[in-house]
């Protein structure tokens, strides 16, 4: 394979997502076998789509990863941060259904919601900002 380390660690963390939501989703199945109203919990059921879907926005950061022009390094940290608040928020979402201890995580926001959420939008969008002018770079401007 012809492709750099910084890529191959983000295709492996992207079929990773994808294997915890597909487990994700018999934990659903059998919620929703056993539920008397057959319904799982809205976290159960949050975590395993929001598992499916990073999933794939975590093989499309793959994409970015392998065009952009910027070094190994920078990518992997990149890359890293963005995935790194994609597992986490799942993990959230985890707990939650697990413990069945709300049905919105916003309902009774405090600092620790702020900056948590903060955190994420910082990371997400800058960690794939960093792919993304990387590609642009490599592509249009100065690769």
């Amino acid at each position: 394979m012809d492709v750099g380390i910084d890529t191959e660690l983000t295709v492996l963390a992207a079929g990773l997502i994808f294997l915890l939501a597909l487990g994700l989703g018999v934990w659903k199945y059998r919620q929703m076998v056993t539920a008397e109203n057959h319904l799982t919990h809205p976290y159960v059921d949050i975590a395993h789509r929001s598992a499916l879907l990073y999933s794939f926005a975590t093989l499309l950061t793959a994409v970015f990863v392998e065009l952009s022009a910027w070094p190994t390094a920078v990518n992997l940290v990149a890359a890293g941060v963005l995935v790194a608040f994609f597992v986490i928020a799942i993990g959230s979402y985890i707990a939650h259904g697990a413990l069945r201890d709300t049905t919105n995580q916003f309902e009774r926001p405090d600092r620790t919601t702020t900056v948590a959420m903060t955190a994420l939008i910082v990371g997400e969008m800058g960690g794939f900002s960093v792919l993304l002018a990387g590609f642009v770079w490599g592509s249009f401007l100065g690769g």
